[in-house]
């Protein structure tokens, strides 16, 4: 450990949670270099949907390299983008009738974010960006200004300006009103909204799902003072919640759709934005960047569309595991009284609320020393969050739950 202490900066996080150094993973496994197995209950913040070294994404990747297929493009045309663009097309896009320019910023959640809110203020000629209480979008300043998390607000250095919070869904109570809070600010502001940016589910936020209604109101209160919509599908799109796109149970048809994380299948740095054709008025190069598109990435992405999205069988699946997981999580939270616990998620994104943060911290360590890496989210880090990949086998999800079990009852 001493190399990375030594020379790697302060700012590392999760290497502080699961202290050994990894060297193999396969699937739903991650293998350290004393050869100690450990199921993946984080995988990559959700950037792994389809497990650790996918076989079929990587021999399509070895193939690519082995071919001295071009990697660096820049934005130049490339038979790689175009297989990707036009398998996204016909697999993802027409099938749900969504008409979308496809946008390639930089490489990763936050530049996809990033580009949104430019465009959208572009478009509107106005500045303020609405997002929710307790919502994250990333840590570069544009996507700060409308990401919740206090510390990481603060570490910003500067004013995070031309931003407004609103509540979520159910979070000012049984008899508080999202739209009431939205009609005072509307009053009392010079100048409208230029977007909203909203995850239909707040993943590092406390696994906090929206329910269709809210969401369905909020798609039509917007639409009602001419306000875009943004939804951040970050984390929770890509199957994460079954189906390719987490606002699809609402049959919501946003403004703009940022992609990242498992977008391109094999965890390799990609990003996408989704934008309605009439709102993209971009002047050419106004909004660019080295790594816009990595071929790398698209060949592993357009593997994933053709593998995982051609058929509905990978969201049946999703939505069959999801019930095993939330049924397991109910009785843990059953057995164990004292844990206060409250059950947290959608598909295959689940947790348990703890009575505090310490105790949550406590259950995270236990289950790594016991072979489970599994993080902790919400605004106190109280939530312990079940993020497996899509394709972990069923029995393997059910032995990482086992473990979490058994560290609950350690702990308490």
């Amino acid at each position: 450990m001493n190399t990375f202490t030594r020379l790697e900066s302060e700012v590392r996080s999760y290497c502080r949670s699961f202290p050994v150094v990894f060297t193999k993973a396969k699937g739903h496994e991650l293998i350290d270099e004393n050869e100690h197995h450990y199921i993946d209950f984080l995988a990559g913040a959700g950037a792994l949907n389809y497990g650790h070294n996918n076989p079929i994404f990587k021999k399509r990747i070895l193939e690519y390299i082995d071919s001295d297929s071009i990697t660096h493009s820049l934005d130049l045309f490339t038979t790689a983008k175009r297989a990707f663009l036009e398998h996204f097309e016909n697999i993802i896009l027409k099938p749900r009738n969504l008409d979308y320019k496809i946008m390639f910023p930089g490489p990763t959640g936050t530049n996809a974010v990033e580009a949104a809110l430019k465009l959208v203020r572009k478009v509107t000629k106005r500045k303020m960006i609405l997002f929710c209480n307790n919502g994250f979008h990333g840590v570069t300043l544009g996507a700060l200004a409308v990401t919740a998390n206090q510390s990481k607000r603060a570490a910003a250095g500067v004013p995070l300006r031309d931003t407004f919070s609103i509540p979520f869904d159910g979070q000012l109570g049984e008899k508080g009103d999202t739209f009431e809070s939205l009609n005072f600010l509307l009053k009392n502001v010079h100048e409208k909204p230029a977007a909203i940016i909203i995850e239909t589910t707040q993943a590092e936020g406390g696994i906090n799902v929206a329910s269709i209604t809210w969401l369905k109101r909020l798609e039509q209160y917007v639409k009602k003072h001419n306000i875009l919509l943004i939804v951040d599908d970050i984390q929770v799109g890509c199957g994460r919640t079954g189906t390719f796109f987490s606002f699809e149970r609402a049959d919501l048809n946003p403004d703009i759709i940022c992609l990242s994380k498992s977008i391109s299948g094999y965890g390799i740095p990609m990003s996408i934005v989704l934008i309605r054709p009439k709102l993209d008025c971009w002047q050419p190069g106004e909004h660019n960047g080295t790594f816009r598109g990595h071929n790398l990435a698209f060949v592993t992405a357009t593997a994933a569309l053709v593998e995982y999205w051609k058929t509905d069988f990978l969201s049946k699946m999703v939505l069959v595991k999801a019930e095993i997981l939330e049924k397991h999580l109910q009785k843990i939270i059953e057995h164990y009284p004292m844990l206060k616990g409250q059950h947290k998620g959608i598909g295959m994104i689940q947790g348990i609320a703890c009575s505090s943060n310490h105790l949550a911290n406590k259950i995270s360590q236990e289950s790594f020393r016991r072979g489970l890496v599994i993080e902790t989210v919400g605004q106190q880090d109280e939530v312990i969050k079940v993020l497996p990949p899509l394709t972990i086998e069923t029995d393997a999800l059910i032995q990482g739950l086992d473990i979490l079990e058994k560290s609950i009852g350690a702990v308490l």
